[in-house]
């Protein structure tokens, strides 16, 4: 299955938006109905840590497959599910609150080009390896904290960093802290729903900051859903700053900008590792060298 690629660099996900309701990436979203939508909550609490993880998320089923996004509470509530279930994915995409429109947007990109046929295409094509294709990366089975450090320091494994470098990491989860100090950065934390690491470093809320400080920034897909990865996007590609994506929500989003100023990305499709004690996979992505 082959995608259409643009042959500029993406300047927004809005631009992305537009392009797919043209018909540019492929059938046109007129003609696609979203068989399912979900609505997830959780929370989670890792052992020896003093942070509950409260997530939500909007999921939207586009043939075999799922796309996601994180949303605020209160932003999005369980009666989605009735009202965008059967929907045409071109109203999803133009209605609605940002995140479910993010999730339409990434059900319909990895419905075009799933994660594990990109892995495939890279494990029979070496060629592939130069950004066409993926890294299966696949968690073992285990407990909650188990998963979470192997999920973290498989992120982390796509940082190529100097020692003592400044990793801005905009959105906290403490095992990914971990992971990037034992890589040997320093980490430089930004959320705006923490105050600190369970180590004590202070959390900012202020992520212009992290921006203009940072030798490299990792980011989550929760930053699609909530606006703010277009700055991000713009502020790495304008100093040169590598951006590493870990994504959860929109990982097909994230994709589409990989050498657009996404370095490189890892990609967590539905359902997420927290769902499972056993073994889940994750998709590692480079952006080409020079790209």
């Amino acid at each position: 299955m082959t995608t259409p690629t643009t042959t500029t660099p993406l300047p927004s996900v809005d631009a992305l938006v537009e392009a797919v309701l043209n018909g540019e990436h492929g059938p046109l979203p007129s003609d696609l109905v979203a068989t399912s939508v979900f609505w997830i909550h959780h929370g989670t609490r890792l052992a020896g840590g003093h942070t509950t993880y409260l997530n939500q998320y909007v999921l939207v089923r586009l043939g075999g497959s799922f796309g996601a996004c994180a949303f605020e509470a209160g932003e999005i509530d369980p009666s989605v599910c009735r009202d965008a279930s059967g929907t045409a994915l071109d109203v999803l995409l133009r209605e609605g609150p940002r995140p479910l429109r993010i999730a339409a947007l990434d059900a319909y990109l990895a419905e075009r080009r799933p994660h594990r046929e990109a892995a495939d295409a890279n494990d029979a094509d070496a060629d592939t390896r130069r950004g066409a294709g993926a890294e299966r990366v696949v968690l073992p089975a285990g407990t909650p904290e188990v998963r979470a450090r192997a999920r973290d320091a498989a992120i982390a494994g796509l940082l190529t960093i100097e020692e003592g470098a400044k990793v801005g990491l905009i959105g906290v989860v403490d095992p990914l802290v971990e992971a990037i100090r034992e890589r040997g950065g320093d980490p430089l934390p930004c959320d705006l729903h923490l105050k600190a690491t369970r180590w004590g470093d202070p959390v900012t809320g202020d992520m212009h900051e992290v921006l203009e400080r940072a030798d490299v920034v990792v980011a989550t897909g929760m930053t699609l859903g909530n606006g703010s990865f277009d700055t991000i996007l713009d502020r790495c590609r304008t100093r040169g700053v590598p951006l590493v994506v870990y994504a959860q929500s929109g990982s097909a989003v994230a994709r589409a900008f990989l050498g657009s100023g996404v370095t490189a990305l890892s990609a967590e499709p539905f359902p997420f590792s927290q769902f499972s004690a056993d073994p889940t996979a994750l998709y590692r992505y480079r952006a080409e060298a020079g790209a």
